[in-house]
């Protein structure tokens, strides 16, 4: 089964960042948070992928042709131009890197996949945010759900503390700091699409995936959800991106699923 990663945005919100680089190449540990996304869903044996590009694309294509020699020790013999490698680490993945165009919307770039999904389901997930969200229990609830579509959903944590009060209306009775389950379930990405959900997305460049489509598959019944209680984090904001580097750093970033919980390592 294929994944389409939404990779083509401009990550304004990021500043500098984002001015030299795509959204998805801003790096967590020394590797583009891409990196990240992909190697979970390599943990559970999904190494198909299709990126989906717009903004600095090339940035996206050089970093993947550039990759093994990038993970290798090399000699390099400047009378001859030859290149031996002497130590490398790879990865099982086959990378399909697709335009989509700089101004075009997130169903739109889905749309322009089709011919790569061959007509066959496939999973789909943006490229900024990390999850230790399971796969397979991802796919096994969609299959069991007989629906077009299943979208992983998440809680966050408030944005602030929680009180509560004795009876009489203002003494505090417990505080809790940005506690779970304070705000409405949302859509984190994740999801898992039978081919019929190309259908929903008109043809153009300016149709939102988060808009017409999903709210089509809604009105037909057709859009299941995946609750996941475990860790879920975008990198919208610098403080994001400096947040997912210090749980790396600390050697417990909770969605490096392929490694244990740990950071500072492949």
């Amino acid at each position: 089964m294929k994944t389409l990663i939404l990779a083509g945005g401009l990550g304004t919100r990021l500043g500098e960042e984002t001015h030299l680089r795509p959204k998805p190449m801003v790096e967590i540990g020394g590797y583009p948070i891409l990196w990240h996304i992909m190697k979970t869903y390599s943990h559970y044996g999904h190494n198909d992928f299709v990126i989906l590009c717009g903004y600095k694309q090339e940035y996206i294509k050089r970093w993947f042709i550039d990759y093994y020699m990038n993970q290798s020790d090399i000699t390099v013999d400047l009378r001859d131009n030859k290149v031996d490698v002497h130590r490398t680490t790879s990865e099982p993945w086959r990378v399909t890197l697709l335009d989509t165009g700089v101004d075009t919307m997130t169903g739109s770039r889905i749309k322009k996949a089709a011919k790569y999904i061959d007509g066959q389901p496939f999973m789909l997930t943006y490229g900024d945010g990390v999850s230790d969200v399971n796969i397979n229990d991802l796919l096994a609830a969609h299959s069991a759900s007989g629906k077009l579509a299943t979208m992983t959903a998440i809680q966050p944590a408030g944005r602030f503390g929680v009180l509560e009060f004795a009876p009489d209306g203002k003494t505090v009775s417990s505080f809790q700091e940005k506690p779970r389950g304070a705000t409405s379930w949302i859509n984190a990405g994740f999801f898992v699409c039978q081919p019929q959900v190309l259908d929903y997305i008109p043809d153009g460049n300016g149709i939102m995936w988060e808009a017409e489509p999903l709210r089509g598959l809604v009105a037909d019944g057709q859009l299941n959800t995946f609750k996941h209680t475990g860790f879920w984090h975008p990198m919208d904001m610098l403080r994001d991106k400096e947040h997912l580097n210090k749980l790396w750093a600390s050697g417990q970033a909770p969605w490096h699923v392929w490694g244990g919980k740990g950071g500072n390592q492949r």
